[in-house]
């Protein structure tokens, strides 16, 4: 781990930040290998529940990788085998928030779209640069893009690397909610605290079904849908919830 990513938990709850802000947290070789780290011990406990990323300070979320830092990398085959932040993010078996705070630039951006909700603050932007500099994105920006506010947005996105401010965000269905910044880390944690109290093998059980959703045709999705269903409906946390339901009970869920 380094100090340039920090950990927490708080009851089901881990939070992940990007603690550089005095480099708008722009991500280092070092700081990816903290976030697979973090993720892994994520993945490792079952007493977390749910996620929160975020990002130090008050002008930024995360403005990607660290431009300096990439000339460390002596061809391009080995840039294009670098461990990838973005693709970590994507790997936790929890259910994740991003908590966008200030800037969401370059990988920032495909790292707060990894996460399965967004919600940011009221001075949060978002962009992708890339194209400014000669080089596009490479940790899902298109696809992500053109699935979240549709190809016609995603296209004038990318092709200009020009940012949306909170209230286009919203309005395109980038994110679900702008809040104060003063606000965000609290309601960010609100909304992990409900998702927590949820069943939790269904929570990850729906996770794996967005995504489904997200990349396979309809009646393949259907079909993969139902026997994730099956499998939850087998669990031992299901039988709870049938039983306080009809005991009138709030259920208490054990992950079995």
């Amino acid at each position: 781990m380094t100090e340039e990513i920090t950990f927490s938990t708080d009851g089901y709850v881990a939070t992940i930040a990007l603690n550089r802000p005095q480099k708008l947290n722009a991500v280092t070789p070092e700081m990816a290998s903290a976030l697979i780290a973090a993720v892994e011990r994520c993945n490792a406990d079952d007493d977390i529940r749910c996620v929160v990323l975020t990002g130090a300070g008050p002008k930024a979320f995360c403005c990607g990788s660290d431009i300096r830092e990439l000339d460390r990398y002596d061809t391009a085959w080995n840039f294009r085998n670098r461990e990838d932040y973005c693709d970590a993010i994507r790997r936790l078996r929890k259910p994740s928030i991003a908590a966008v705070n200030g800037y969401a630039f370059g990988g920032g951006l495909e790292t707060a779209m990894s996460c399965d909700v967004r919600i940011c603050s009221d001075n949060a932007q978002f962009a992708a640069p890339e194209i400014k500099l000669g080089w596009i994105g490479g940790g899902g920006v298109a696809a992500f893009l053109s699935h979240a506010i549709g190809a016609s947005n995603a296209a004038l996105m990318i092709l200009t690397g020009d940012p949306i401010d909170a209230a286009k965000a919203l309005a395109w269905g980038l994110v679900s909610e702008v809040v104060p910044q003063e606000g965000l880390l609290d309601r960010a944690h609100a909304i992990a605290a409900v998702i927590a109290s949820r069943a939790p093998i269904a929570a990850e059980t729906a996770k794996l079904n967005l995504a489904a959703a997200h990349a396979l045709p309809v009646e393949q999705a259907i079909a993969y849908e139902r026997d994730l269903q099956t499998i939850c409906f087998a669990t031992a946390d299901a039988a709870e919830g049938r039983a306080a339901f009809k005991e009138k009970r709030q259920p208490v869920f054990r992950r079995k």
